[in-house]
């Protein structure tokens, strides 16, 4: 025996059941099936007219960052090398002030975009997708692997164009580990946002929230040492 007539024999084909009213995914169609398919292709029609809105500069300067980011940076190792780093940021707009730290794989899509108050830190392998303007406050801390995303697309238009909105991080406050902050959003000052958690919605000042989408856990409170 063939060695597919064995495997027909152990793994019989059957017949699918086709309703009268499924021809349509079968090549044919009813008038209400070609109405809707129609449909389909005028939407797709303008999804192709969307063009994206960045100019030539634009898309000039991200090569330029691209080659800059992956010859001086990207390579560097883990710790140390911040005196390096920073002026190259500098150097394509960032404003980023004294004693900060951006670990060599962070990636950054747009650093004139970027804004950083004193002493703040953003981890290794932390995505900023900074359309728009993202301001980090002072002594903050962007823990690895989180995403700062200012960007979406317009789910009820036609065209699902990109739209962008800014993010703002207060003061001291800490995004831990893997967290999302999406667009619009302002981090309270002192507020921290779990590990993982998703944001879409601001954070108040001085609370603890955590989760998917995140919700508060608690108050945060400073303490004194003892």
């Amino acid at each position: 025996m063939r060695p597919k007539a064995a495997l027909r024999s152990f793994f019989p084909v059957k017949p699918l059941p086709i309703e009268v009213g499924d021809w349509g995914n079968y090549g044919v169609m009813s008038g209400n099936q070609q109405t809707f398919m129609s449909n389909d292709k005028e939407e797709i029609s303008d999804i192709l007219k969307y063009r994206k809105r960045y100019s030539l500069s634009i898309k000039l300067k991200r090569l330029a960052w691209g080659f800059a980011w992956n010859l001086f940076i990207r390579p560097l190792p883990r710790f140390g090398f911040y005196w390096w780093i920073i002026p190259i940021y500098r150097l394509f707009g960032a404003k980023i002030a004294g004693h900060c730290k951006i670990h060599p794989s962070v990636r950054v899509f747009m650093p004139w975009n970027l804004e950083m108050d004193s002493c703040s830190t953003i981890g290794g392998k932390c995505n900023v997708y900074n359309t728009a303007k993202i301001t980090i406050g002072d002594s903050c801390v962007v823990s690895e692997g989180s995403y700062l995303c200012t960007t979406s697309h317009n789910i009820y238009s036609s065209q699902h164009e990109q739209i962008d909105k800014s993010i703002r991080i207060g003061n001291r406050a800490w995004i831990a580990t893997q967290a999302f902050i999406g667009m619009g959003v302002t981090i309270g000052e002192g507020a921290v946002v779990g590990a993982r958690g998703c944001v879409f919605k601001d954070v108040a000042p001085w609370t603890v929230v955590g989760g998917n989408p995140a919700k508060e856990i608690n108050k945060r409170v400073i303490r004194n040492n003892a």
